[in-house]
């Protein structure tokens, strides 16, 4: 598979990904979709696992594979990213920590990151502080006029944060289970 078709591959799962996190965040909107996502008990950490897993095998693909190179902002991203797959993976293997206190943040942080990447993308006249050897302005991947790796980047981040509150694993009280807990 060619690098160019590659990055189509990424970009169209970051697609999927941008769909998922539409469809979470409107069952999270609705008592009846919470019930329903509830009903799907680990499968949206498994499926955050997954998002983040693919992310560090993009990051990585693009960088030793593809020969490109990261500039700063995209290293913050990957500091950002790498420990949410792994995190995630020990959640899966080892279920019932509050994983959104590890989680959340760190996608909160790589999504902020990812946001300014981006729009110096797209905006490329107001100047950064990156390395003029390897420009946070440069855009190595460009698909359908507008996904480029950082949003690709902020795809992943929005969507594992997503999954995560979705999954109930926070900290917070169950409603479901409060609610059998008193009969109602």
């Amino acid at each position: 598979m060619s690098v160019d078709q590659s990055a189509t591959f990424l970009t169209l799962l970051a697609m999927v990904a941008t769909g998922i996190t539409v469809a979470t965040c409107v069952a999270l909107a609705t008592d009846s979709g919470r019930t329903r996502l509830a009903l799907l008990g680990d499968a949206p950490l498994r499926l955050a696992f997954a998002v983040a897993a693919t992310s560090v095998a993009g990051s990585l693909y693009f960088s030793e594979v593809a020969g490109f190179t990261p500039c700063e902002l995209c290293w913050y991203q990957r500091i950002a990213m790498y420990p949410l797959a792994v995190i995630l993976a020990v959640e899966v293997v080892r279920p019932g920590g509050n994983v959104a206190r590890f989680v959340l943040p760190l996608s909160i942080g790589g999504a902020a990151v990812s946001i300014y990447h981006y729009q110096l993308q797209l905006f490329p006249d107001q100047g950064s502080s990156c390395d003029p050897g390897t420009s946070c302005v440069f855009m190595w991947v460009d698909k359908f006029g507008f996904f480029s790796i950082p949003l690709m980047a902020l795809v992943g981040f929005a969507t594992v944060a997503t999954l995560v509150v979705a999954s109930g694993k926070h900290g917070g009280v169950d409603r479901t289970a409060a609610d059998q807990e008193v009969g109602r």
